[in-house]
């Protein structure tokens, strides 16, 4: 099924992780041109990209999430090779591993994470914006996308990780808010996020290597398996397409299971095992 992505362009911040290399590849297959950012990783992910077949019709940049000129430089660096951005996917984020209760939080670890979760996410949103007032729309009807990845913490909230659900939940706003701006941009432009529970990548697996974890994450979910990143990058794909999901903006789809934050499997009822064999089987 064709989703009319061949002749975008995308840009993903937090491409050097695992949701990120996943989008990467995703929106590689479907033939779209790429910019990767990330932050510290800049060299790892410059060095995976050269071993891609896609390299040539792709970027790699890195710089601070948080900073704002260095976010608008980042989109002037893409239009300038690219011509144009049609898609953003605003997926740069931390979790910090630690669990700490508001009170005892740091100011440092409270700002950092809603530094790069909330205020990165925002600044990606207002440097596509921005482009895309430069722009103007495609004359194809094509609307540009902008897709936010968010947290079920946003929705249903994580003990000892305030700062991270308080940075999650923001990006609920963002969205309805700005499903209205960008029409102002384009009238066929969307803002849509997607909400992933548990997924493993490389910043989740310590805690899920964690004996009991994974028993006590899917006690909440009728799907007793945990998401993978290319379940998350598929659903940004279906939000990112022009015919796909021409109809669909300020939407937040939930990729976690079916989770509804209430316990619905007892712990025996949970084979840990079977969970980490399913992960293995593709």
């Amino acid at each position: 099924m064709d989703l009319a992505l061949a002749d975008k362009t995308v840009l993903i911040t937090g491409a050097s992780g695992g949701i990120g290399r996943a989008l990467a590849l995703a929106f590689a297959a479907e033939g779209a041109s790429l910019v990767l950012c990330a932050g510290s990783r800049g060299a790892e992910l410059s060095a995976w990209l050269a071993e891609q077949p896609f390299a040539d019709r792709a970027l790699a940049l890195a710089f601070d999430i948080a900073d704002a000129p260095a976010v608008d430089a980042a989109f002037g660096q893409a239009a300038a090779r690219f011509g144009r951005i049609d898609i953003a996917i605003a997926n740069a984020g931390v979790w910090p591993v630690e669990d700490v209760p508001l009170a005892a939080m740091s100011p440092e670890r409270l700002r950092r994470t809603i530094d790069v979760d909330l205020l990165g996410a925002t600044l990606t949103a207002r440097a596509f914006l921005a482009a895309l007032q430069r722009s103007g729309p495609r004359d194809d009807g094509h609307g540009a996308a902008l897709v936010f990845t968010g947290s079920t913490a946003g929705r249903f909230g994580e003990r000892m990780h305030s700062d991270y659900a308080l940075a999650k939940a923001g990006l609920s706003g963002l969205v309805q808010s700005l499903k209205h701006e960008i029409v102002d941009l384009d009238p066929y432009g969307r803002v849509n996020m997607v909400e992933p529970g548990w997924t493993v990548t490389h910043m989740a697996r310590p805690a899920l290597d964690q004996p009991g974890v994974i028993g006590g994450v899917v006690r909440t979910m009728p799907l007793r398996q945990l998401a993978r990143a290319k379940d998350i990058a598929a659903t940004c794909l279906y939000l990112a397409s022009p015919t796909m999901a021409r109809h669909v903006t300020g939407q937040q789809i939930t990729v976690a299971g079916g989770m509804e934050g209430r316990v619905r499997w007892e712990r025996d009822d949970v084979d840990e095992q079977a969970v980490r064999d399913r992960l293995e089987q593709d």
